[in-house]
């Protein structure tokens, strides 16, 4: 091979300098861990999430409303705030803090599906869950009662169930209260870069009477994570060879000496969701009540199909050597359909475990199998990531299709997932909402997103975020480095080049 990487040349007798890939400092949150066996139960109401949610925004959605809001007139009357809906008076200007309910007819109703499961075939899934003759509402609810919203900045204002808000308005004749204004709570407080691991640092070196590591010390290494989603391994060979090519880009072995030098940069691989392809559908109660009288035992060629898992397994276990993987499942992956997803199970992938973490180690593995979502520290910086779910959920909401925008509005509503579990299954908890978004991250990905896209936003008390839609790799064939030291977004494309 020649210096400058072409591969057509004559061996010759020159002597090559080996690369080492950039290490990788990461440290995740378990954010999203479920409690394990019977500690996990699912008999508790779920409308109690949207109570803990509106419990802890409030003050913060106050506190917004209260800065822009103070001593604000209308006609010589000054705006005040009320406790609880009901508290809204007609005829008074006035400002109140709520969970946004969408009352929309197109949305999926679980009554009405139970009650027809016996006699009316599933309807096709729903692209947008707006109604086109104008039949959505708005609600604002707490505690104490449900108020209909109307007004101009619903119009121009992206809401969807679950988020909360302040409105500011009047309440008419009709009982509609008129919104003037709106305000949310914004981005939380960001940490700074390697604020957790010095904190952590500093506190394991104090029990253990160390000295201090240096926060100012130096970590800079000019290294990149490798995000990519939609892998869609189905195990049929035809789908293969866009993977092989990935795979043998980021162990070094694909072109010349540019690109091997380009890829032992890559300090870590995140894998967003969609591993496997999509499994087949959930079979009919009419066939599963057919099928018991054929019931087998032990394994069942016709009911299950291993390829996938082992292709998938053999990908990881191929990379894990040379590379540390962060595994989020996604909706066509083998782990629960509702959020948060907890880790795929080890047994799952028999060669690629080798390289977790022990049980009950406090120190992640070099193939960490996580939750979706997933929250972490990768070189310093907080990111937070899905496989697309709560994404695709607020899309049949709203007007368009601009995801950034919905991932900015997620990010402001502090909300990582506010359509659960309306629209969108979880997990009924009691006593926090985990989607709730306490610290601001860095980066927010989200993966299996239709296109590649990336922008920065900024927030009230200077907060800078990277917004990154993740591409289906399956579909087109892109992965997304993350430069660790500038967060700065580039797209590396693999295809296989067509005659036709």
């Amino acid at each position: 091979m020649s210096a400058d990487g072409n591969l057509l040349e004559p061996p010759g007798g020159a002597e090559y300098a080996s690369f080492e890939r950039l290490a990788s400092h990461y440290n995740p949150l378990h954010t999203y861990d479920l409690a394990k066996g019977d500690q996990k139960h699912y008999q508790q109401q779920y409308a109690d999430i949207y109570f803990l949610r509106l419990a802890m925004l409030k003050p913060a959605v106050e506190e917004a409303a209260r800065e822009a809001w103070e001593d604000f007139q209308v006609a010589g009357e000054v705006v005040h705030p009320v406790d609880r809906v009901l508290d809204v008076r007609q005829g008074e200007l006035c400002w109140v803090v709520g969970t946004i309910y969408m009352d929309m007819p197109l949305k999926p109703n679980i009554l009405e599906d139970i009650s027809k499961d016996h006699w009316i075939a599933v309807p096709p899934a729903r692209e947008k869950y707006r109604s086109p003759s104008g039949e959505d509402q708005t609600m604002l609810e707490d505690e104490s009662g449900r108020l209909r919203l109307i007004g101009t900045p619903l119009q121009t204002t992206m809401l969807v169930t679950g988020c909360i808000v302040a409105v500011m308005g009047t309440e008419n004749a009709n009982g509609d209260f008129e919104i003037i204004d709106l305000k949310v709570a914004d981005l939380p407080r960001q940490p700074q870069r390697w604020e957790r691991d010095d904190s952590s640092a500093v506190l394991e070196n104090a029990a253990n009477g160390k000295r201090k590591i240096a926060k100012d010390q130096p970590r800079g290494n000019g290294g990149k994570v490798a995000i990519i989603s939609g892998l869609g391994i189905s195990g049929h060979e035809a789908n293969s060879l866009t993977i092989d090519l990935l795979m043998e880009f980021l162990l070094g072995e694909a072109c010349g000496l540019p690109e091997q030098q380009k890829a032992c940069k890559i300090s870590r691989l995140i894998i967003a969701g969609n591993a496997l392809s999509e499994a087949s559908p959930l079979p009919a109660a009419d066939d599963l009540t057919g099928k018991k009288a054929n019931k087998k035992y032990g394994y069942d060629a016709s009911a299950y199909n291993p390829a996938p898992t082992a292709h998938l397994d053999n990908f990881l276990s191929t990379l894990l050597p040379s590379i540390p993987i962060t595994l989020i499942p996604g909706a066509s992956d083998p782990a629960n359909v509702s959020l948060p997803q907890q880790p795929i199970h080890p047994a799952m992938l028999p060669h690629s475990r080798a390289y977790a973490a022990v049980p009950g180690s406090s120190e992640p593995g070099w193939f960490d199998s996580s939750t979706n979502p997933w929250e972490g520290d990768v070189d310093g910086w907080r990111m937070l990531g899905t496989g697309g779910q709560p994404i695709d959920d607020v899309f049949k909401y709203v007007e368009g299709d601009n995801r950034l925008d919905m991932m900015e509005s997620l990010l402001r509503w502090r909300c990582g997932a506010p359509t659960a579990p309306d629209t969108l299954w979880c997990y009924p908890f009691q006593e926090k909402d985990p989607f709730v978004i306490e610290e601001c991250p860095h980066v927010y990905f989200v993966g299996n997103q239709p296109r590649f896209e990336s922008a920065v936003i900024d927030g009230p008390a200077g907060q800078n975020v990277t917004l990154i839609a993740v591409p289906i790799f399956r579909e087109t064939g892109e992965v997304v480095l993350l430069d660790t030291d500038s967060l700065e977004v580039e797209i590396i494309k693999f295809d296989i080049f067509d005659k036709s």
